[in-house]
């Protein structure tokens, strides 16, 4: 629970993607004098509204471009619906934010006013980043930054240069300090507060990732950056127009002192938590405020204070509830706190209350999120659309010049005489039809070109979310949750409370880990670990503790590798349903799980051993087997997929050699580490 709290804090975890999603990109609102047109000070001026007045912020905005339209300048054109893309990125508006974004950047390929296209730039990066485009985010916001740099704009520089920072983190730590002190640089030399604030948060990510490699030296003086940041933040209070960059300067404060010697400085850890949520309340910012209670209530779990953390996370759920919209994220995370503090009181009958709730609202999160997915993949198909017919017109502009040539060139043959005029109009038209038909013909090859690109992205989507709904299926087999949840309600009704709580949330536990993953691209080996025990555990449970499992790592394997999702479970399953259940009462069944390096290192290799009834015996008995191992089917599609960008990728089955290994199965997994 205290990682999602802290996740406004961490760029490891979720900070980045809070900051991005609440703030946009903030954007200069202390502009500096030359250079900037009336026209952008309006703009400017109606972005800066976008926390405190929405309606003024886009009034004011609409009558920048339509002043914009009537003086006929494109730049400012261009200026404002960047600006009128971004509120409507802090409005979450996709629809127009990307059609805002678009029109500036299609606009801006057509002057060469640096300012514009920086604009139009950083705009198309803040879309790209929203969509979950990483790679283009970074293009984008590294044009706009070179852009800005050459017109000395150091309010815009250092804000962009915050935003690659986050973006770089963390497979680059090299560039995420590179861009994270040039935006200080920028800051200092713009002395805005506002851009201060901005670059200040995102060195100080940076520190604080720091701190565990680098020990207690490094916490003080991180320490004593943050409190910098603070008295900067008190100071111009006015001047900053994110108020919530504040609240967030103290949240970062609080959580570094649990970061540092123990025990922590209580009282200082308390009164930066009780600044932020003044601040969330004096100025409306509903994130702040729900952050320092979670992190509050969970210091009061730790403590063993329960009762005040009880109270606290109930509170932020009656908050939460009294706002015009839900937040299902945060409901769920409530009440997953508050079950973890009813299971330390032993109020087993609140658990079941609280319990309840959070499977609702978990449900609805889940829902949102893939709405979310939906609709990030369909805007970035629309974008790569646009993109593909800018280049059909840019086409169609080469042909319509390509023409004028043309009768520039009948013309000429005409001046050199009458003599020579129809020679030289027959090769001439002829040169220039053949030209036109080229032309054409790329033209139609581009077209093409599009149609098989908007069918193969379709169908990608489509195969995707096919084989995320067919794994999600072959993780969670019916018999196997009946049986659990049989045992469970067994042990409840033998008055077996204790370990029928523990199975429970182990219960609980797997079913969240495997809807969770199976949404992802990529785990870390220590995940999957994890709920493989959860699984065998239950395994264990089910079949009345028969077998015993040991899971061992190599001394070379790191266990914070990522590694793609769910594929070890399967063959799990396997040597319980076919190896060891069907084995004899009287001997023991076991199951090792061994991890290693392959010698390239790019591997991993996990071998399965179980000292069942074997393969032979199992084929005869399956013939009269019911159970269809779904989910060893897909993981051989998955594996397969994977063999385009890694041919190493595979499994195979083997019998145990009776005679030096004795009864049983092996499996060889050779997974790509991604």
């Amino acid at each position: 629970m205290y990682q999602i709290f802290t996740s406004i804090l961490d760029k490891n975890r979720k900070l980045k993607f809070l900051l991005s999603f609440l703030f946009s990109f903030l954007w200069a609102t202390s502009i500096q004098a030359q250079n900037i047109s009336a026209v952008e000070k309006m703009a400017a001026k109606g972005y800066a509204k976008r926390f405190s007045d929405t309606v003024g912020c886009l009034k004011i905005q609409q009558q920048a471009l339509q002043l914009a339209i009537k003086n006929k300048s494109k730049e400012d054109e261009i200026i404002s619906y960047a600006y009128m893309a971004m509120t409507q990125r802090r409005l979450l508006h996709l629809k127009d934010f990307l059609h805002y974004a678009d029109t500036a950047y299609f606009l801006a390929q057509k002057v060469k006013n640096i300012r514009a296209k920086a604009h139009a730039a950083a705009a198309m990066g803040s879309l790209k980043s929203y969509i979950d485009d990483k790679p283009q985010a970074l293009n984008y916001l590294l044009d706009s930054y070179k852009l800005f740099s050459k017109i000395n704009a150091h309010d815009q520089c250092a804000k962009i240069a915050s935003d690659i920072s986050y973006l770089f983190s963390p497979a680059s730590p090299t560039k995420v300090e590179k861009y994270a002190r040039e935006a200080l640089n920028h800051a200092e030399k713009s002395g805005d507060p506002e851009s201060q604030m901005y670059a200040r948060l995102a060195f100080g990510s940076f520190l604080t990732d720091n701190i565990e490699t680098e020990g207690i030296k490094e916490w003080e003086a991180t320490l004593k950056f943050f409190q910098e940041t603070v008295s900067l933040a008190e100071k111009n209070e006015a001047k900053i127009v994110s108020k919530s960059n504040i609240g967030i300067a103290y949240i970062n404060l609080a959580d570094l002192y649990t970061k540092g010697p123990q025990p922590i400085n209580e009282k200082a850890f308390l009164q930066n938590l009780e600044k932020a949520t003044i601040i969330a309340k004096k100025y409306n910012v509903k994130i702040i405020y729900r952050s320092a209670i979670g992190l509050k209530g969970f210091y009061y779990t730790q403590k063993g204070d329960y009762i005040k953390a009880e109270l606290l996370f109930i509170d932020g759920i009656k908050y939460q509830k009294s706002l015009p919209y839900t937040d299902n994220y945060l409901l769920a995370t409530f009440y997953d706190c508050l079950k973890d503090v009813s299971v330390k009181r032993r109020d087993f009958e609140a658990y079941y209350g609280y319990d309840t709730l959070f499977t609702k609202y978990n449900q609805l999160k889940y829902k949102e999120s893939t709405q979310s997915i939906l609709q990030n993949a369909d805007a970035r198909y629309e974008s790569s659309k646009k993109m593909e017919r800018i280049k059909q017109l840019e086409l169609e502009n080469e042909l319509e010049q390509q023409n004028k040539l043309l009768g520039y060139g009948i013309a000429g043959v005409l001046l050199i005489g009458l003599v020579f005029m129809f020679r030289s109009y027959h090769y001439r038209q002829r040169y220039y039809q053949n030209r036109e038909d080229f032309l054409q013909q790329e033209q139609a090859n581009s077209e093409l070109k599009m149609q098989l690109m908007e069918k193969e992205t379709i169908e990608n989507l489509s195969a995707r979310l096919s084989l995320e709904r067919r794994l999600l299926r072959s993780q969670m087999d019916p018999h196997f949750i009946f049986n659990a949840l049989g045992n469970i309600q067994s042990m409840i009704l033998q008055k077996d409370t204790v370990p029928a709580v523990s199975y429970l949330n182990k219960f609980a536990k797997l079913t969240r880990q495997v809807l969770e993953q199976s949404r992802k691209e990529t785990i870390s080996l220590e995940e999957e670990i994890n709920t493989l025990k959860n699984y065998i555990e239950l395994q264990q449970l089910r079949l009345n503790n028969g077998f015993d499992y040991v899971i061992e790592c190599a001394d070379e394997v790191e266990k914070d590798i990522l590694i793609p999702p769910l594929l070890i479970q399967p063959f799990v399953e396997n040597a319980v349903e076919h190896g060891l259940k069907p084995q004899e009462n009287h001997i023991r069944g076991l199951i090792e799980i061994y991890f290693e390096l392959d010698e390239n290192g790019s591997n991993l290799i996990c071998t399965i051993k179980d000292n069942g009834i074997g393969l032979a015996a199992s084929r005869k008995l399956k013939i009269n087997d019911t159970h269809e191992s779904l989910s060893t089917t897909i993981t051989d599609e998955r594996l397969a997929k994977m063999k385009k960008e890694n041919p190493n990728a595979g499994f195979k089955v083997l019998e145990r050699d009776t005679i030096t290994d004795g009864h049983g199965c092996i499996v060889i997994l050779n997974i790509p580490i991604l």
